[in-house]
Parts: C-alpha cells; sequence; structure tokens
C-alpha cells in the first residue's frame, strides 16, 4: 500500500549508493545474491532464537534488495536479473515465518503455515496478473521502474518488512502479529484476484 511512497523517499540513497558501486565494479546481480544470503543468514537467526541477529540481517538483506534494482539501471539491466530478484525475494519472505515456526514450533506453526497460506495468495495473484500483463503490453504507472508488471495491494513489502521487525522485537508475540498480518494479506489477495478479472475479461 506504501511501496510507492517508500521507493520515492529512498530513491535518491540508493541512487548515489549505487553509482558507488557501479563504479567500484560490483554487478546487480552480485548484490541480489549478497542479499539473498545475509536474508538467509537472517532467518537462520530467527530460527535459532537469535531475534536481535536475525533483525539486523533481514534489514541488510532489504537494503541490498533496493540497491540491485538501483545498480541494474545504472548498467546493464537483465531480465536473468530480474527473475533472480523476484524469484530469491519470494522465497526470502517465506523463509522467515518458517524460521519462526523452527524457533518455537509449540506456539508459532499453525501461526506461521496461515501466514504462509496467505502469501502463497498474494504472490500466486502478483505473478499471474504480472504473466498476463506481459503478454497484452501492459505497464504499471505507479512502479515504472519495475522490470514486471508491479500490481500494488493492502500489503506489499514495506508492510511486510515492518510485521517483521515487529515480530523480531517480540518474537513472544509472533502469533498475534501473523494471525493480524493474515487478514490484510488475504484482502490483498483478493483485491488482485478482482483486478484480474476485470482487467482480462475482454480483449
Amino acid at each position: 500500500m506504501i511501496d510507492r511512497y517508500a521507493i520515492e523517499w529512498l530513491r535518491p540513497g540508493l541512487v548515489a549508493a549505487a553509482g558507488v558501486l557501479a563504479r567500484a565494479g560490483a554487478k546487480a546481480d552480485q548484490v541480489t545474491l549478497l542479499g539473498f544470503a545475509l536474508g538467509a543468514a537472517g532467518s537462520t537467526a530467527i530460527a535459532l532464537g537469535r531475534f536481535g541477529i536475525g533483525l539486523a540481517a533481514l534489514a541488510a538483506s532489504r537494503l541490498c534488495d533496493g540497491l540491485d534494482g538501483a545498480l541494474a539501471r545504472l548498467t546493464a539491466p537483465t531480465e536473468r536479473g530480474g527473475f533472480l530478484d523476484i524469484t530469491l525475494d519470494f522465497v526470502f519472505y517465506a523463509s522467515v515465518p518458517l524460521a519462526f515456526a523452527i524457533a518455537d514450533p509449540a506456539r508459532n506453526a499453525l501461526a506461521a503455515a496461515v501466514l504462509l497460506a496467505t502469501f502463497v495468495g498474494t504472490t500466486s495473484s502478483f505473478l499471474a496478473f504480472a504473466a498476463l500483463a506481459a503478454q497484452r503490453g501492459l505497464r504499471s504507472e505507479a512502479f515504472p521502474t519495475k522490470g514486471i508488471y508491479y500490481l500494488g495491494g493492502l500489503s506489499e513489502a514495506t508492510e511486510t518488512l515492518v510485521c517483521f521487525a515487529l515480530m523480531c522485537l517480540w518474537p513472544a508475540h509472533f502469533a498475534v502479529f501473523a494471525y493480524v498480518y493474515a487478514v490484510p494479506c488475504a484482502i490483498t489477495t483478493l483485491t488482485r484476484i478482482l483486478a484480474g478479472w476485470h482487467a482480462f475479461s475482454g480483449r
């Protein structure tokens, strides 16, 4: 819901940092892989009960996620890079609830399963819309720099990261945060299905 505003606010800093990386010879794919590695380290830390370390690693991971796109636009964006970025992003988002379930299965497993089910809804509706939008040559006016059609919703990356941060700061209340956040994720899935229904009903 607020991704477009967060992107505008962060863009100047990301572009400046990406310029430094470009002059140093860094590649966008390298930053993408580093971001995923940091995200995996953060999820591992959470699974081991080291929630503060996990939060720091998740934050660093998402910084890389912003930098890779800015760096790609300064150098040479590739379809491979776009595919890698999107795929690893979704794996990262799924790994965090799973990590909390591993950390405390008795208290967290069901809530994590519910949240992951709604994540499947948001991601599948997002990707299905993007695939069909590409066939029709549609472009998102709200997110013109994205590699694919970026269909927004009530729950987007910014809201998800805030939720993850709250979970790491107050891990004993993970189940509450998960159930509460599952609601806007479910609403996002529904609104995207409706958007697709209307967008692709005619020629």
